[in-house]
């Protein structure tokens, strides 16, 4: 029953759904760049006890 649901989408419909799943995809992706280069290495070193 699946099958025939997903044959009666029209092109369109299809295009549409993958356009949103490719658009989730590359928010992912740059969310998780974004988030390793906000590390610079200062701020991967450790702080001193006497730093504030």
């Amino acid at each position: 029953m699946a099958e025939q649901s997903s044959n009666n989408l029209t092109r369109e419909e299809r295009l549409a759904a993958r356009l949103r799943e490719n658009l989730r995809h590359r928010k992912a992706q740059a969310r998780a760049l974004n988030g390793a280069e906000s590390e610079s290495p200062a701020q991967m070193l450790p702080k001193h006890a006497d730093e504030s």
